[in-house]
């Protein structure tokens, strides 16, 4: 019985190793970019991994590396900023977070005060660069962009459509118009490519005669 004690012992050092180094297998660093206007990195932000536990400051160029699991959730939660939620997938190594930027005095004093970016380039950003004051780039395909941002639409197959309209009934995809110009499909079209977006229905979209019967998406670019 005693003689075979080491060799009881032996078997639960390594059980507990190789339980430890699976469990740390799990773990992986995401490597990410904040920036507010698409344009100005952001200082200082708090990052949190939700499952993993783990949280992170942006550095002076609004980088970071997180430990977290395959499947967790990003989240960043900063007052002078919209909330974000991001669930990472097993196959993401990168994030680029666009932080949406809520105007008020009372915000651009935090945002200095607290150095998350500088009281010229903020300035600069609210004059100047509102529509890139947005969402857009954290979305990873134009469908879930128009999913997240519009109630009342249904995406099938890379096709859109609008209820409300003729298309839920007739199963008819709405009508596409990028800078001006009917297309057949906005597939190729990167969320961070949007400068704005608006769909119509109904009377908003008999402008365009019985082609928009169904609903109109309408898609403005960046030039």
């Amino acid at each position: 019985m005693l003689n075979n004690m080491p060799m009881k012992r032996v078997i639960t050092v390594f059980t507990a190793v190789l339980i430890s180094a699976c469990v740390l297998s799990q773990n992986r660093a995401i490597y990410g970019e904040l920036k507010v206007f698409n344009t100005f990195p952001v200082r200082n932000v708090e990052i949190n991994a939700k499952k993993a536990g783990t949280s992170v400051s942006s550095d002076s160029l609004g980088h970071f590396s997180i430990v977290c699991f395959p499947n967790d959730i990003i989240r960043i939660k900063t007052k002078p900023f919209q909330p974000v939620r991001r669930k990472v997938n097993p196959d993401t190594d990168s994030l680029f977070i666009n932080l949406v930027f809520i105007d008020s005095e009372s915000n651009r004093e935090l945002s200095v005060g607290y150095g998350y970016i500088s009281e010229q380039d903020l300035l600069y950003g609210v004059s100047h660069l509102e529509q890139e004051n947005n969402d857009f780039c954290s979305y990873s395909n134009i469908f879930d962009l128009i999913k997240g941002r519009f109630s009342g639409v249904m995406v099938n197959n890379g096709d859109v459509y609008i209820r409300g309209s003729g298309s839920f009934s007739g199963k008819t995809q709405a009508l596409y118009i990028v800078d001006g110009v009917s297309v057949n499909s906005i597939s190729w079209i990167q969320p961070c490519q949007v400068n704005s977006i608006d769909i119509l229905k109904d009377s908003n979209a008999a402008i365009y005669g019985t082609r928009g019967g169904n609903g109109v998406v309408i898609i403005e670019t960046k030039h």
